[in-house]
């Protein structure tokens, strides 16, 4: 009887945020892994295929095995995606920006992998949402990230004033994000919605050349002049 071939790996590789050098915020080890890859599970396969170029894995990019997952990839179709590391094959996956199953897709490839017994191996890259904490001076033993507030002001505002009573009783940071496009807006909705002396975090272009990270009460944020967030990924996070 032949024996069972052995399972690949799935290795979740993180990207950069921004703009800059590849290896400017990624270890020498992670391309070398890439290098050893030949099929990639990603958001986006043409900013993937720009990343492991950027990354210089030597390799021919055209050699490589593409597959996307991401918000249009329904359910029935995550099988196919793992199938071939169930013959065996190793692959990477690559969200857009930054670490893949966090705030990105992910998650659901490395839980199918992990219900069919596929080891699944995280690498050491950069998260602006963990960055974004650990400038901040905000509480980094209890936090929750809880991905975009609703678009609707009404149902913001009460979203906004639940999360700032968790931080102020509870002590918990909050951290959550915003379509770019739509950052002045938010930064306008917090600053007429906490109260003064509320602390509020805002981290921009972590990682990048442009990067600011600043926390301030309420209100001296009220009184400064404010930075422009148009269009710059951001990260928010309410404090005590």
């Amino acid at each position: 009887m032949e024996t069972p071939k052995p399972y690949g790996t799935l290795y979740m590789l993180p990207c950069p945020i921004g703009d800059g050098e590849v290896y400017d915020v990624l270890p020498e080890a992670n391309r070398r892994l890439m290098a050893s890859l030949d099929y990639f599970i990603v958001e986006n396969v043409r900013t993937a295929r720009r990343f492991l170029s950027r990354a210089a894995i030597g390799r021919p990019i055209e050699e490589l095995t593409f597959a996307e997952c991401n918000e249009h990839t329904r359910p029935e179709e995550l099988g196919a995606l793992i199938a071939p590391l169930l013959e065996g094959r190793s692959a990477g996956f690559i969200s857009e920006a930054g670490v893949p199953g966090v705030a990105d897709p992910g998650a659901e490839v490395a839980a199918l992998c992990h219900a069919r017994g596929v080891r699944v191996v995280p690498l050491v890259g950069p998260s602006s949402i963990l960055l974004a904490l650990m400038a901040s001076g905000q509480n980094g033993q209890s936090f929750a990230f809880n991905g975009y507030l609703p678009v609707k002001p009404a149902e913001r505002n009460k979203a906004v004033r639940m999360l700032e009573r968790r931080a102020l009783s509870e002590g918990q940071s909050q951290l959550f994000i915003e379509a770019p496009y739509r950052n002045d807006k938010l930064l306008d909705d917090l600053l007429g919605a906490l109260a003064p002396s509320t602390r509020l975090t805002v981290a921009v272009d972590v990682t990048g050349a442009e990067e600011w990270i600043r926390t301030l009460p309420v209100a001296q944020w009220r009184r400064q002049e404010r930075p422009s967030l148009h269009k710059r990924p951001a990260i928010f996070i309410i404090g005590r």
